[in-house]
């Protein structure tokens, strides 16, 4: 049996919680919010190989948080959207709330 479309967005939704789910991730989505970078320039900034970063920014594109551009010899990353950087820093907001 096929499943209903509603079905697929939840699922959908799963895997991108899934992707958030790990604070390195968060924090290249973190960057990314500042400026559209590319895998060198991440690597650099969070002091971390590039195969460790590439591997990172290969499951953030999966979960479709992040879309890339070729410029030149160089693939350039950026937040997917709006609704990412809302999603994220509403979840970081949250967590900082005391109760």
């Amino acid at each position: 049996m096929a499943k209903a479309a509603g079905d697929r967005h939840l699922e959908d939704a799963a895997d991108m919680f899934d992707a958030l789910s790990d604070v390195s991730r968060l924090r290249t989505l973190m960057l990314l919010a500042d400026r559209n970078l590319s895998v060198s320039e991440i690597a650099a900034l969070e002091s971390e190989k590039l195969t460790t970063v590439s591997a990172r920014l290969q499951i953030l594109h999966g979960a479709r948080l992040i879309d890339r551009q070729r410029d030149g010899k160089s693939v350039i990353y950026r937040i997917a959207d709006d609704h990412v950087l809302s999603l994220v820093r509403n979840a970081i907001a949250h967590a900082a709330e005391r109760h």
